[in-house]
């Protein structure tokens, strides 16, 4: 979609006076990215290592004539035909705009958050409803203060659902996330101690995450983590859960079965009372867990528990993520570098006994 440049003006709450007539259509934070520079909104993000202000003059001679900045440059003055909107926070400009954008969109949004299989219940997703959807979803793992926005951007006329994820790495960050993504449909994949050393405790960090799910219409957990049981009770989300368990009945979705084979998982489910089955080509936990999460979706977007046995058998390794290759005198490679954390390396190590039990 293509903003005009007043319109951006709006948005941001600055003057539009003497503004040069412009359409927008890329929002740009990386200066090496560049590739339409006359529709290329440029944000001047700072960090304690860098300061992208310095790539100003380099962007203009190469044809960028819009920036949102939080300070002017004495070196800018000639750059008469340029328009340079000044605010006090860029990234919080980035993320008003895209947030703005996302209001225009009345369809079904899934947000998804924990500290691991964020990506693979995603792309798992995507896989799964593509056939039903026009799907926009998070570039890889677009899931920061500034990838969430630029995710959300790309909402279109021809959305008819979004898909994206939201990372935090310390308080109150998921409260500047929430409004960008705006999620109807929430997933909450578990909590980890990834990112743990900001937080005061794995309790603040899972309320911190659950502030995604806010203005969810329902959002998925697993009942069984009682840590995130708890949390979710002391929310105010409870009557919008939509929880799985493998130990209560009386879950919305209630796993009563999980058979193994060497080549797949056989998971069965009761839903509505009545009893479904599907097999994923997986054993290991993580996969597991993670096509529960994308089930609980598809139920309720009644897609059909035949469809869903169809396609679920069917889903493919997402790259990157336990990718398994064949090394020198039969050893086994499991690429994970999508992740570097410790519950990542466990998932690995799970993943890594399974592959050995099969063989």
């Amino acid at each position: 979609m293509t903003y005009s440049i007043t319109e951006i003006a709006s948005i941001l709450g600055v003057s539009d006076k003497n503004i040069i007539p412009s359409e927008i259509s890329i929002l740009l934070v990386d200066s090496r990215k560049l590739s339409d520079p006359e529709k290329s909104l440029f944000f001047a993000l700072e960090s304690k290592n860098n300061d992208a202000h310095q790539f100003i003059t380099d962007l203009y001679q190469s044809g960028v004539r819009n920036f949102v900045v939080s300070k002017k440059w004495k070196e800018w003055a000639p750059f008469s035909d340029a328009n340079f909107f000044q605010v006090k926070n860029p990234l919080s400009a980035l993320q008003k705009i895209a947030a703005h954008h996302r209001r225009k969109f009345d369809i079904p949004v899934i947000g998804i958050t924990g500290s691991n299989g964020k990506t693979v219940v995603k792309e798992w997703l995507y896989q799964l409803l593509q056939d039903d959807y026009n799907i926009v979803r998070s570039p890889r793992s677009y899931n920061s203060q500034i990838g969430v926005p630029l995710s959300v951007w790309q909402l279109n006329e021809q959305t008819q659902i979004g898909i994206f994820e939201a990372g935090i790495s310390q308080p109150d960050e998921m409260e500047h996330l929430e409004p960008v993504i705006r999620p109807t449909m929430g997933i909450l994949t578990n909590i980890g101690k990834a990112h743990q050393e900001n937080f005061e405790s794995i309790q603040q960090k899972c309320m911190e995450k659950l502030e995604l799910f806010t203005n969810c219409e329902m959002f998925v957990y697993e009942e069984d983590d009682k840590m995130i049981d708890e949390c979710v009770n002391l929310s105010v989300l409870s009557q919008k859960s939509f929880a799985w368990s493998s130990d209560n009945t009386d879950a919305p979705l209630y796993i009563f079965k999980i058979e193994k084979n060497q080549f797949q998982s056989i998971i069965h489910y009761s839903f509505l009372h009545f009893n479904h089955a599907f097999a994923i080509p997986f054993t290991d936990q993580a996969s597991i867990e993670n096509a529960i999460d994308c089930l609980a979706v598809m139920l309720y977007l009644h897609v059909s528990p035949e469809t869903i046995s169809e396609r679920m058998k069917k889903l493919e390794p997402v790259a990157m993520r336990l990718d398994v290759r064949r090394g020198k005198k039969d050893c086994l490679i499991i690429n994970d570098t999508y992740n570097s954390d410790i519950n990542s390396i466990e998932i690995a190590l799970d993943f890594q006994q399974q592959r050995k039990m099969d063989r």
